[in-house]
């Protein structure tokens, strides 16, 4: 009888972990639609392509990724090194921010409304959803 309870424990510890592993990751995914909402619109391809003249558009990817292939007309400037380059941008024009996640635009674009920032978009589903002009590097 002893067996029994045991192995009913073990299987309520790992469905009870299994629940939280579940909460977490869509509590974590609720938060950044949330934040994303709340510091920035987050606009489909074709929205983002309406504003691509009149705006900046930004690609937070790395410079690899970047001089592969990227949006036309857009401007590297890495999360990783972002601090270096937020000067250059001008807050009375639109930024247009994008990479191949939703987080880190999110946590620049917090950032920049932050720094008095308003007009501030992000691609939805990143580079990979973009249907648009690219500039591929040629090989």
């Amino acid at each position: 009888m002893n067996l029994v309870l045991g192995e009913i424990s073990a299987w309520l510890w790992i469905d009870l972990v299994l629940v939280i592993i579940l909460l977490w990751m869509l509590g974590t995914q609720l938060y950044w639609w949330y934040r994303g909402k709340k510091v920035a619109h987050i606009v489909e391809s074709d929205e983002f392509k309406q504003g691509l003249r009149k705006g900046q558009v930004i690609d937070l990817r790395d410079s690899a990724e970047f001089g592969r292939s990227h949006i036309l007309g857009a401007r590297n400037m890495p999360f990783a090194q972002f601090k270096l380059y937020e000067n250059a941008l001008r807050k009375d024009a639109p930024v247009y921010l994008y990479d191949t996640t939703k987080a880190m635009p999110i946590r620049i674009a917090a950032r920049l409304k932050k720094e008095g920032f308003n007009d501030i978009y992000i691609l939805k589903g990143g580079y990979s959803k973009w249907d648009g002009k690219k500039k591929n590097k040629k090989i």
